[in-house]
């Protein structure tokens, strides 16, 4: 799934429950935290994608025990802590019913999915979802998108980001398949000195960015 799927499907949770949170955190914060913990796990892009960074398991633990410790104090930073934890295991949860992490997911060559530290193996891919970009990936984050901004958890400007930012992920969405090839042509017209970047696979099953200057 595309990490602003995830960002908009945690959002449009935040949103929802941020009626019952807006004793402990305004609902602009809250929303960001949300937004903050669905986005985080992608950053393993650089690394072991949905191994790095990913934990299904460890961070649904972490945010139950985080959540009775939020609702005991009573602190705003326990119950946002909470909450981009939360978005986070909800990322990390989700990518089990996406396809498996590669160059060209669409044409699947590997059956993980996410891996799980605690059982010390991947979970194979549902393929609900079957690639990052794919038509039912982006029907899912204008979905997300559409129940945050219908909230009255957002304001106007947060409406205005959120739609701009769904507008961003369609066009990533329409030349997904396309992006290899775009890379190529346009590394080829740009500076030597000015890195190149490609998805690779690791040795551990995974996939990786892969940034080299030339």
């Amino acid at each position: 799934m595309m990490a602003t799927t995830h960002a908009f499907t945690t959002v449009a949770l935040a949103a929802l429950a941020a009626p019952a949170l807006s004793e402990y955190a305004a609902p602009p914060l809250v929303l960001a935290a949300a937004f903050v913990g669905g986005l985080a796990p992608d950053a393993d892009l650089l690394a072991t994608h949905r191994k790095t960074l990913h934990f299904p398991a460890c961070f649904t633990v972490l945010a139950a025990v985080l959540g009775a410790v939020a609702l005991a104090a009573g602190t705003a930073a326990l119950v946002l802590c909470t909450v981009t934890v939360a978005a986070a295991a909800v990322h990390s949860l989700s990518d089990v019913f996406a396809g498996s992490p590669e160059a060209e997911p669409w044409n699947p060559t590997t059956d993980i999915a996410v891996y799980n530290h605690l059982l010390g193996r991947w979970h194979r891919p549902r393929r609900y979802v079957r690639y990052s970009g794919a038509p039912e990936d982006f029907l899912l984050a204008a979905v997300g998108a559409g129940v945050a901004v219908a909230s009255p958890a957002t304001v106007g400007w947060m409406d205005g980001a959120l739609l701009a930012l769904l507008a961003a992920t369609g066009l990533y969405s329409l030349s997904r398949k396309h992006l290899a090839a775009v890379t190529a042509a346009v590394g080829s017209l740009v500076p030597g000195a000015l890195p190149s970047v490609a998805v690779e696979e690791a040795d551990d099953g995974g996939s990786r960015l892969a940034v080299r200057f030339r």
